[in-house]
């Protein structure tokens, strides 16, 4: 008998946004809107950062917790946006990637047959991660209520078993834009902490938030806009992980540096897992990183200001559009418009590709409450969003 490929990894379904974006990538012109990623390049402050690191020699082995000069760059990064202080010794693991850290940190919370609890739509692969470790994935789906999506804590407490040992969710949120407020956040650390659950929150879109009141700057110095972090509501001996990456704020997606903060058991095996995966980050990538959180605010203000507009130009174009629902977002750079009469959501993108050149995500890869909508990425330049935009409403305008 030949020899067979894992159950497990049969299980794990293949991402639908790569099968799409695989068919896209062997055509002429698309206008990509299908990955969560700017167009705009790394920034040359932090590319010449990673070549002087490399000319000084960071291109040997690191701690598998990362280097500590990012680890105290990291934890002044949290003193100053959030007023939370951590230690850089043994609450910070740095990884290779966001991806990489969410994926060591559910390692260190699952055994097979556990369950865990994610809350949908949302980026699919924490619940791929999941699967990969033999555990059970219980969606349990945002509700949209008066414009907004909320978490259905019913739900949560119907989903909760035994074998339950973790809460994932999205922070601002990737695909719906959504930002748990303060009473959110309150809610599910209470709930976390009475079922003796792990809370792991996805915060890599943290300062991609556009807060309806902007805060205000004190004397000559610009404020930092953050949403908010589970990290200031829960004590250091909570079950709390927050998942981080420069891949997005610093226009840093290639880069794969990531990391995780929280309760020091975990993170400290998780540090020590990190040999037995990737071994740590590139030691380079990481120097560049403490330069990004050093000079990166400037970036960081004009990227959010770009998205602002980018949201609503895009969100102007969507609600003139036959059929569309799209509610606002509060942070992230997605939109994630229902589409009245679409049931097949990745048959619908395929088509829109195949027509119109414009690649979109379908809902259907983001879980439970997914189908139906699409996600557009609306990181990148205004020309492109004004091309994609014309050419979706002309392919609506042509539906039966």
């Amino acid at each position: 008998m030949p020899a067979k490929v894992a159950s497990s990894a049969l299980a794990v379904p293949y991402s639908r946004i790569r099968e799409l974006a695989e068919l896209a990538m062997g055509m002429e012109g698309v206008l990509k809107l299908y990955f969560g990623e700017s167009n705009i390049p790394t920034p040359d402050y932090i590319k010449r950062a990673a070549q002087k690191a490399m000319a000084d020699g960071y291109t040997y082995y690191t701690e598998n917790a990362g280097l500590p000069s990012l680890r105290n760059s990291l934890a002044r990064y949290y003193a100053e946006l959030h007023g939370v202080e951590l230690d850089p010794s043994a609450e910070i693991a740095v990884t290779a990637s966001g991806v990489q850290a969410l994926s060591v940190a559910l390692r260190c919370m699952v055994d097979p047959g556990d369950e865990a609890l994610v809350l949908t739509p949302c980026w699919p692969n924490g619940s791929s991660i999941l699967q990969m470790s033999n555990a059970i994935v219980r969606e349990i789906a945002h509700p949209l209520l008066n414009g907004r999506y909320s978490v259905d804590f019913d739900a949560l407490e119907r989903a909760v078993t035994p074998r339950t040992r973790l809460l994932l969710y999205t922070s601002p949120s990737n695909p719906l834009g959504w930002v748990a407020t303060e009473d959110d956040q309150d809610r599910l650390l209470e709930f976390a902490r009475r079922h003796g659950l792990w809370l792991v929150a996805d915060e890599v879109y943290e300062r991609l938030y556009y807060p309806a009141v902007p805060p205000q700057a004190s004397g000559t110095e610009a404020p930092r806009v953050t949403a908010p972090s589970i990290l200031k509501k829960c004590t250091r001996d909570d079950a709390v992980i927050v998942i981080q990456s420069f891949s997005k704020t610093y226009c840093m997606t290639g880069w794969r540096v990531g990391w995780l903060v929280g309760r020091k058991d975990l993170v400290t095996r998780a540090a020590q897992l990190n040999e037995f995966i990737v071994s740590h980050a590139p030691s380079f990538s990481q120097r560049a990183g403490e330069t990004a959180l050093l000079w990166g605010e400037e970036l960081v203000r004009q990227m959010v200001c770009r998205l602002r507009e980018n949201r609503d130009f895009c969100l102007a174009a969507l609600r003139k559009m036959p059929g569309v629902t799209v509610p606002q977002p509060d942070g992230a750079f997605y939109l994630f418009p229902r589409i009245q009469g679409v049931d097949n959501s990745f048959a619908f993108c395929k088509q829109l590709l195949m027509d119109t050149k414009v690649g979109l995500a379908p809902g259907v890869a983001f879980g439970a409450g997914g189908e139906g909508s699409v996600r557009i990425c609306y990181a990148s330049e205004r020309s492109i969003l004004e091309e994609a935009m014309a050419r979706l409403k002309l392919f609506l305008d042509s539906r039966p």
